[in-house]
């Protein structure tokens, strides 16, 4: 992660919602006319050696009076299993490219420390490394995502972990791998080559990166079954010269994927507000920061387009999320933030952008999983908390792997100070069972949106819904109060035959699901 394209508005009020009189917007449903299947992966995570998301978030260790298997928390891997996580990027981040994977195998007690010169100069003890990771991805369900170092690595170190990991035959990497404790090696699909290596990952050159990822992705070999998607380090933002570059100079037989790294961010790289104290005007940049995402993945795709019409690689935008000033009192290098119903809205945006271009985005990792910038899930001690961001994912989980359905429609406009950006923000999908899905977000803060939404090629019959909304924008989930922010049943959709009628609440998040 590093500093990303900002904006700067003037601060006012604070928002909070109210309901005044609803805007009215047409939409159609066309049920018949899907096509692409909305990966699961875009429903990823990301978990880098950072603060608290792995010593406390994930790990604990074997002898923790905290309930775990193997030294991994039962109630987070619990919490994770029910909203499906598909997959887990690891272990960064800007850590990946000084993260030498050696230190994290063989007995703990003898693997070496090194200090986390990224992420608040602590000492990383690599108590948790290949093993324990792939430990954790195989009690999830969850497919790896693997960062290899090319910042400070070489090309022989990434190699030898590819093969330390997936080669069942005789060689000194398998061999150190069953001296471990793992005789049958594991499966591993996704495999980053490099991360950020515009900035934190090497300062690089488009050019100097493209080459570099040729020498690299050459010897991260497949042995076996194993197949390795490779997916190159992308680019900061709206930076479309390394995109071209990639797709130019990189033969599409050696490249499965390219990331995109963007976070929203309100205010400036110096100061970009408050997780909860926040006015409205911080909120509309919120919300107009996180639109930005469709303009990003646009005009990437038309670039990847002109290498690659038949869609063949993927993108994957592996760091999204809100970011903000970490929370008072704590380590500004473990980057803590609160997570509030502004948080939730920004995560249904986007994921609703993300199935929108489901021909060209296969993946994506909100930052992050445990106690880091748009966390999903807080722990302390024993104590564990799902965040407004988790029951998005949670209600959003019904797209995996469906089917997109086009929806057609103009979204009302959320107007600030002569400023404005559309309200409503939707995606839809079918499942195999037939089941048809439509998520929605109602950013204005102040209005309810009604929608008159006309179904094609489908007559639904049964008709249910659910809610996430607050009292207020800055809500938030804490250890005493764990339900401030929490789904409830949604009453407010009706369905007249192929006519369904929904009010929006003001600042709110919905999933519809009809059969």
């Amino acid at each position: 992660m590093r500093k990303f394209f900002t904006y700067s508005f003037a601060l006012t009020m604070l928002a909070v919602p109210v309901s005044l009189s609803a805007q009215v917007a047409g939409l159609v449903l066309n049920t018949d006319q899907t096509a692409d299947t909305i990966s699961r992966h875009i429903y990823g995570n990301f978990s880098e050696h950072l603060g608290h998301c792995i010593y406390g978030g994930l790990w604990v260790g074997e002898n923790s009076t905290i309930p775990n298997n193997r030294g991994i928390r039962n109630d987070v891997v619990d919490a994770l299993k029910r909203i499906n996580i598909p997959n887990l990027r690891w272990p960064g981040g800007c850590f990946a490219d000084e993260y030498h994977w050696m230190d994290g195998i063989g007995p703990r007690e003898n693997r070496p420390k090194m200090v986390n010169t990224h992420w608040g100069g602590v000492v990383e003890d690599n108590s948790f490394g290949t093993h324990e990771f792939l430990d954790l991805c195989e009690q999830l369900g969850a497919e790896p995502y693997i960062c290899g170092n090319v910042g400070s690595g070489s090309v022989e170190e990434m190699s030898k972990w590819v093969e330390y990991i997936t080669f069942d035959g005789k060689s000194p990497m398998a061999e150190l791998r069953r001296m471990n404790g793992r005789e049958l090696p594991w499966k591993v699909k996704f495999w980053g080559v490099g991360n950020e290596n515009w900035g934190c990952g090497g300062n690089m050159t488009a050019e100097f990166y493209a080459d570099q990822y040729r020498r690299y992705a050459t010897y991260a070999r497949n042995y076996g079954s194993n197949r390795l998607f490779k997916i190159a380090g992308g680019p900061n933002s709206n930076d479309y010269h390394w995109m071209e570059t990639l797709m130019k100079n990189i033969p599409h037989d050696m490249l499965n994927g390219v990331s995109l790294h963007y976070y929203t961010i309100p205010g400036t790289w110096e100061k970009k507000g408050s997780a909860t104290q926040f006015t409205e005007a911080e909120y509309f940049s919120t919300i107009k920061h996180t639109l930005f995402m469709e303009e990003l993945i646009t005009r990437h795709s038309s670039i990847m387009d002109q290498y690659d019409p038949k869609k063949e690689v993927g993108l994957f935008v592996d760091e999204w999320g809100t970011w903000y000033d970490v929370e008072p009192g704590t380590n500004p290098g473990f980057l803590f933030q609160q997570n509030t119903l502004r948080d939730a809205l920004v995560a249904g945006i986007n994921l609703n952008i993300y199935n929108n271009h489901s021909d060209r985005v296969k993946g994506a990792n909100i930052a992050q999983l445990v106690n880091v910038l748009q966390s999903i899930i807080f722990t302390d001690g024993d104590k564990m908390v799902l965040t407004p961001t988790y029951y998005v994912f949670e209600m959003y989980k019904v797209h995996q792997n469906a089917a997109l359905i086009p929806l057609s429609f103009k979204s009302p406009i959320y107007s600030w100070q002569g400023d404005a950006i559309p309200a409503v923000s939707a995606s839809a999908s079918k499942n195999k069972a037939g089941k048809i899905h439509v998520t929605f977000t109602n950013a204005d803060p102040h209005k309810a949106v009604e929608l008159n939404i006309e179904i094609r090629g489908a007559l639904p019959g049964n008709l249910s819904g659910t809610l996430l909304t607050a009292g207020e924008l800055s809500a938030h989930n804490t250890f005493s109060g764990p339900g401030n922010v929490k789904p409830v049943t949604f009453s407010g959709a009706k369905l007249n035959r192929n006519i369904l009628t929904v009010i929006l609440p003001a600042a709110s998040v919905v999933m519809l699901e009809m059969n």
